[in-house]
């Protein structure tokens, strides 16, 4: 199982990727460890999540979603 994440960062920006361990990525998000971006900018929370069977789809998806300006994403995350 895969799992595409959206985070909220102490900026209020977003990150979105994939991971097979949410609690176990979220961690390395917050520890500075996952990507540069969030460790510039500080992961908070997890802000929206989708469940995928493998990683083609979800890259596909994440794909989709990095390329939606702020407003589209925030919609996503409200519904």
């Amino acid at each position: 199982m895969y799992y595409l994440y959206i985070i909220e960062c102490k900026d209020k920006s977003l990150y979105t990727g994939i991971t097979t361990d949410l609690e176990r990525r979220f961690k390395e998000h917050q520890a500075g460890t996952a990507s540069h971006y969030t460790r510039a900018k500080g992961a908070v929370k997890i802000l929206y999540t989708e469940e995928f069977e493998n990683r083609s789809e979800a890259s596909k998806r994440e794909a989709e979603i990095k390329k939606l300006p702020r407003i589209k994403k925030l919609k996503l995350i409200q519904n």
